[in-house]
């Protein structure tokens, strides 16, 4: 007879109160109120049984009364083991129930049950440990002892049971019914333990958990012959590919998908069902390995235009310096055959740095998705990891990290890992300290399909489901391809110094294609005739083409995003170029001014806020000068009130770190309830996003790049905690914002805001290390440049280091009204944001007005004698004003101060004018920087080829006033920080000529 637990599996979910948390496998989830029509063998009950017994085991009071009693006389054999609570047996009827209130149920049936439900448990959880997922034999899994003896039925006692039955409702059997405990085990096996492993049961929502067992479980419905012989098509052209460029450059690198190949049929597959689930936009980050295939074979990048690369036909153009093949990236609409639909396919262009592409997609993705009405449905951003970086690669998880934060949040990516279950030459024990590579996703809640990747029907099975369950969902999904790398890291490598035996088996193992081949001849899907025939049209084809790439000559566009095309500089004559005026008009001042000074009735504000808006209120009725903050608030207000976004994020960025900002107004009194000044512009003003970021420079900075590649027409700023912190995004700023228009034609007009200034805080909160990017700034230090606007188009970044709000105000604005983009780093104030001096008048934002690059002498008692002026100090950032207060105790009218605003591109023609300003003064450069630091190693090449220009200053030779070299940024003690401004001042003023006590 069929064991009977249906009433008891009803028993046991009400022993449980609805939305108790219960503690399964160490992990505390939050559980939905228990279902009555569920079998007691479905996956959530299975939990609560297994756990409630466990905490019984360990702590007999830590259960219902009930599930005590129960398990006490289960253990002792007593028959009448359950005692139901009085509330459920009030509402109990049917046979089974009586039955197990009478006690007819005995204790070898119940433990049978609970050792039947604990198998089922143990293949849900560890199943994917002994799956079939190697092509080569020789990947292990988990192999952490007694994992693997869960899944025998030894290790239940069920061993001598393989004809007894058990009344199931489950999808692994296809749905309610008895069933001999072999065919449970046999179908157990089906599901888990083929080509697939499926590791989800840490994942902690159980309908997630149920959503895929339901797809697991349930017997699976073989694919088509049709879409069998396509499968097989587009294998023969991934294979085919690789071979093809190995007869033709064999001794290029090429970093082939060799040995991974059913990655392709597999991403088109992703393609063409997210199209179906209504994504109109796909956006790619991969590494090197297979990109060249995935360019053709999927976003459909002409055979012509690669060839054409490898051949070096490209002609230079003011495209930049160019990169390697297998670092470009692609924007290109393809048709899906099967439905008909476009969609846009935007693969991104990355550097050598593994991962690194990673959050620049997510920020692309969410940007694309916020100009699509904020429906992540619409846009799927998709990442290609290696096995050893995806592991290894900090940035890995600073990206995932963003998953569930709300200004973020892409609404879930799919990862695929193309596991070559190697490094370079570093085997997996080596590489990382987890059974999978994939571990780290678990962190998320994230499924991981691990799928061997000779098994191209199962790998196409599993992108279909992820992007099921991305688009259900809306949270990320791996896919762990484990495969093997044919040749070594590229193709002239030599992979058999390190890893002998694995190239041994891989030298004699079959290409995926063969295998794939043989399955379908064998089956009587195709022919031997069949296969033959599309090998030959496809190598006349990539013949066609390889012939034609001689004399082809790629679209211009066709690596650009479409947003951007009309911004293209090279289709901007030079006359069209304009500084133009980035002043505003008074009602804009008024109406932006209001917003930021006002708080509604319902929030009640911190009492030193509330000060604050009041002196923010008093300052806009009188038309008195404004602080920085104003300027900054100004600056975006103005912005949006024309209609146009912008984006500002980083670490505590909505209060401001020095507490200035306050563009996010918190309730005293009630929590959560906040006010967003700039988002009450009025009707047509442009979208304010403003967000603290979790504690991330890398993965935050990469993923605002990202989105300000999305369009032109936004403002997208991150601001640094303080400035020196940017230094854990060096790669985003070496590899991506300096050089990205110069290696892959791609413009981005992000600004980097960098707290910088030398104030006795120490040396990690002193220096956002301005000579890093003043020595990747690629304009010429022995070419005088006379055209300034020029000069901007051609540089490859701007490095501002605003004194005024003012300027502040118009170098931000500016962003935005030019016909090109050029990323903006801005050495933002700390000790400005409040300094007296450091003020505007209203009249500097008016119409008319714009960017200062330098700020010119304005002391009246200095420009009158000119000719006495004996030292010209030439000086940019907060130490201006310091010299400033220097001059004036000292009354030191001959010398001159001048303000390079605008440090790089140089503005040599502005040096020029305002130093023959001055004839007969001695020229130098001061900084607060130590020597070989700041701006002194940039300055001063370019102020020599400056001063040769000059009416009055050809022969000298500029000098340096500032701090020693140092290893360190700054002094850690106060004292030792004073002493070194009260020389550098000394040394600003000094006269030769006076004596020394003077």
């Amino acid at each position: 007879m069929a064991a009977s637990v249906g009433a008891l599996a009803r028993s046991l979910r009400r022993c449980v109160a609805p939305g108790r948390h219960v503690r399964m496998a160490s992990t505390t989830v939050s559980t939905p109120p228990p279902l009555p029509q569920e079998s007691f063998l479905s996956g959530t009950n299975v939990a609560y049984l297994e756990a409630l017994y466990e905490d019984w085991e360990k702590d007999p009071d830590s259960v219902h009364p009930s599930m005590r009693v129960y398990f006490e006389n289960a253990k002792k054999g007593n028959p009448h083991s359950y005692v139901s609570p009085p509330e459920v047996l009030s509402v109990r009827s049917g046979a089974r129930s009586a039955a197990l209130s009478s006690g007819t149920v005995d204790k070898a049936e119940i433990l049978d049950n609970m050792q039947l439900v604990r198998l089922m448990r143990a293949y849900q959880s560890v199943g994917h440990t002994s799956a079939d997922l190697d092509p080569l034999g020789i990947f292990e899994g988990d192999t952490t002892p007694g994992v693997r003896e869960q899944l025998t039925l030894e290790h239940y006692g069920l061993e001598d049971k393989l004809d007894k039955e058990f009344a199931l409702d489950s999808p692994l059997m296809g749905g309610k019914g008895v069933y001999k405990l072999r065919d449970i085990h046999e179908r157990l096996k089906e599901s888990y333990q083929r080509t697939i492993g499926w590791d989800f049961m840490h994942i902690q929502e159980i309908d997630k958990c149920n959503w895929l067992r339901e797809r697991i479980e349930s017997p699976q419905v073989a694919y088509s012959e049709d879409v069998r012989r396509v499968l097989m098509v587009e294998l023969i052209k991934a294979n085919g590919f690789e071979q093809f460029l190995a007869k033709k450059y064999g001794s290029e690198k090429r970093f082939g998908v060799d040995g991974c190949e059913s990655l392709i049929p597999g991403m088109n597959r992703m393609v063409e069902h997210s199209t179906e689930l209504g994504v109109e936009v796909v956006v790619l980050g991969m590494p090197h390995r297979g990109r060249l295939n995935v360019l053709h074979n999927v976003m459909k990048k002409p055979m012509q235009t690669i060839f054409s690369e490898f051949m070096g036909n490209a002609e230079p153009d003011d495209h930049g310096s160019g990169d390697v093949k297998y670092h470009l990236g692609l924007s290109t609409d393809v048709e899906i055959a099967s439905t008909g639909k476009a969609v846009h396919l935007e693969l991104l262009a990355n550097p050598s740095h593994l991962e690194a592409v990673n959050p620049v997609v997510a920020g692309r993705a969410r940007a694309e998705q916020f100009f699509r009405g904020n429906k992540p449905e619409s846009v799927l951003p998709v990442l290609l990891h290696g096995d050893a970086a995806f592991s290894g690669q900090g940035v890995v998880y600073e990206t995932m990290g963003m998953t569930d934060l709300s200004h973020y949040s892409t609404g879930g990516m799919i990862h695929i890992v193309v596991n070559n279950q190697i490094g370079f030459t570093t085997d997996p024990r080596n590489s990382r300290s987890t059974p999978y590579c994939t571990d780290i996703a678990k962190s998320v809640g994230a499924p991981i399909l691990h799928v061997n990747g000779d098994d191209v029907e199962a790998v196409v099975r599993c992108f279909d489901i992820a992007v099921d369950w991305r688009q259900h969902f809306k949270t990320d999904v791996v896919i762990d391809i484990v495969c093997y790398r044919r040749h070594g890291h590229n193709e002239g490598d030599n992979p058999s110094f390190t890893q002998p035996l694995m190239y041994q088996q891989i030298a004699a193992h079959p290409r995926t294609r063969d295998i794939y081949a043989q399955q379908l001849v064998d089956a009587g899907v195709v022919t031997q005739t069949w296969l033959d025939e599309h090998e030959e049209a496809m190598t006349k084809t990539f013949d066609k083409a390889f012939n034609e790439a001689k004399e082809y000559t790629p679209a211009a566009d066709d690596e650009l995003g479409r947003s951007w095309r009309e911004n293209r500089l090279r289709h901007l004559p030079d006359q069209n170029l304009a500084e133009n005026d980035t002043g505003v008009t008074r009602e804009v001042i008024a109406k932006v001014g209001e917003a930021i000074s006002n708080v509604p009735d319902n929030i009640t504000v911190h009492p030193a806020l509330s000060r604050l808006l009041k002196a923010r209120k008093n300052v806009f009725e009188s038309d008195s000068d404004i602080d920085w903050a104003v300027g900054e608030s100004l600056a975006y207000g103005s912005i949006l009130a024309e209609g146009m976004n912008v984006r500002l994020s980083g670490q505590d960025v909505e209060r401001g770190t020095f507490s200035h900002r306050h563009h996010v107004i918190h309730c005293q009194v009630t929590d959560g309830l906040l006010h967003y000044p700039l988002d009450h512009l009025g009707e047509g003003s442009g979208n304010y996003s403003v967000s603290n970021s979790h504690l991330s420079e890398f993965g935050v900075l990469g993923f605002e790049l990202g989105y300000s590649m999305a369009g032109a027409n936004q403002l997208v700023l991150w601001e640094a905690q303080f400035g020196d912190f940017a230094n854990t995004a060096q790669c985003i700023i070496d590899q991506f914002l300096a050089a990205g228009e110069a290696k892959w034609g791609r413009q981005s007009g992000l600004v980097l805001l960098l707290p910088h200034g030398y104030e006795g805080m120490g040396p990690e909160h002193s220096s956002a290390r301005l000579e890093r990017f003043l020595q990747m700034s690629n304009d010429d230090e022995d070419v005088f440049v006379a055209d300034s606007l020029q000069q901007l188009v051609k540089c490859n970044w701007q490095v501002v280091n605003p004194t005024t709000p003012a300027n502040m105000f118009h170098v931000l604005r500016r962003q935005l009204y030019r016909p090109y983009r050029k990323p903006l780093v801005v050495m933002t104030p700390k000790s400005l944001l409040r300094h007296p001096l450091a003020k505007s008048p209203m009249a500097d934002l008016l119409e008319g007005t714009s960017f200062q690059r330098v700020l010119p002498e304005t002391d009246s008692d200095v420009l009158e004698a000119k000719d006495g002026v004996r030292r010209l100090i030439l000086c940019s950032g907060k130490v201006y004003y310091e010299l400033l207060h220097e001059r004036r105790e000292r009354g030191a009218n001959d010398v001159a101060l001048v303000r390079l605003e605008q440090i790089s591109p140089f503005p040599f023609d502005l040096v020029q004018q305002y130093a023959d300003e001055f004839p007969n003064a001695e020229i130098v450069f001061a900084q607060e920087e130590p020597r070989n630091m700041g701006a002194w190693s940039y300055v001063a090449p370019r102020l020599e080829t400056t001063l040769r220009e000059t009416k009055h200053h050809k022969e000298s030779t500029p000098l340096y006033i500032g701090r020693k070299p140092s290893a360190s940024t700054a002094a850690g003690d106060k004292t030792i920080h004073k002493r070194e401004l009260t020389k550098l001042m000394n040394d600003a003023f000094h006269d030769p000529k006076q004596p020394e006590d003077a």
